[in-house]
């Protein structure tokens, strides 16, 4: 019987390296404000710092963020500093590098030896001596060009010590085997979940194979994105959900951790009923029919 205080863990763990984490984690994107990105309100503050104690409280050891998530008044490592510094033993933070985001909100792109001032600002934002694990985001506009040499420039800064471990995003399969001769990838954070393309399965598939992790983002949003998910539903995945007497988000998060022992799940929220919502969907067992009628 899952307890409140390890709801995290009913849908097991993965190692990060030498990180152990829970499979259900939680993304920082949306704890600065509810639209990712938009010049829309922020957050309530007390509200987002209630939301991360409360996913720690629930077995939560694996937070997903980045030194460009931010609303014009709130920052999420910054919130992530003060809700959970002194942070516990066992909490990973990973973070993301290559996009930035000047304070007007204008987005820039670093060369590869700006990402040492990149890597230093989360370091300060989130009162780190080092980053656990530190994700190269490919920008969305070169989705087949070469990174070689921005994930040389991370794996430089791992070898001094800022940083634990790397992980490569927004890639292909052969980005992902460029990264790997450079230096060692212990996760790839895609895009993916119900509805996403068959070539995308095979790649969860190919990093389970290579024992690298898969964590997808936009899970629940699907093509929404950034937005959310603002698609009306299939009506298999109502169907399913009301077997199951659970919510379509929650169903897709199943859907998604099904794929795979290697596939971890990062939904993020600030909503304080959404967060429990999310990490119970890791108790939550599809059976083959119902995973294959998602499919359909």
């Amino acid at each position: 019987m899952t307890t409140e205080t390890n709801a995290a863990a009913a849908a097991g763990t993965w190692t990060l390296g030498d990180l152990t984490v829970n499979r259900i984690g939680f993304g920082a994107m949306r704890l600065a404000g509810g639209v990712a990105f938009s010049d829309g309100p922020s957050a309530d503050r007390e509200r987002s710092i209630g939301v991360l104690r409360r996913a720690v409280e629930l077995g939560v050891n694996h937070i997903d963020t980045a030194s460009f998530y931010f609303s014009p008044l709130r920052s999420a490592n910054e919130l992530i500093n003060t809700a959970l510094a002194p942070y516990p033993d066992d909490l990973v933070i990973a973070t993301k590098v290559w996009p930035g985001r000047h304070p007007s909100g204008e987005w820039w792109w670093a060369s590869p030896d700006q990402l040492r001032g990149q890597v230093e600002e989360n370091l300060r934002q989130l009162g780190r001596d080092h980053l656990d694990l530190v994700n190269l985001r490919v920008p969305r506009g070169r989705p087949t060009g070469p990174v070689a040499e921005h994930f040389g420039a991370l794996a430089a800064l791992r070898d001094a010590g800022l940083i634990r471990h790397l992980g490569i995003s927004n890639v292909t399969p052969g980005q992902l085997a460029e990264a790997q001769s450079v230096a060692p990838v212990v996760c790839v954070q895609n895009p993916y979940g119900v509805g996403s393309p068959a070539e995308e399965t095979e790649f969860v598939r190919a990093c389970g194979e290579q024992g690298v992790a898969y964590v997808p983002f936009f899970a629940i949003a699907g093509s929404g994105q950034e937005a959310g998910n603002v698609a009306a539903e299939p009506d298999a995945v109502h169907t399913v959900a009301r077997a199951h007497g659970a919510t379509p988000a929650q169903v897709r998060l199943a859907w998604t951790l099904r794929q795979g022992p290697h596939v971890l799940a990062i939904p993020g929220t600030g909503n304080p009923g959404h967060l429990a919502e999310n990490i119970a969907a890791g108790a939550l067992r599809l059976s083959d029919e119902e995973a294959g009628r998602l499919l359909s």
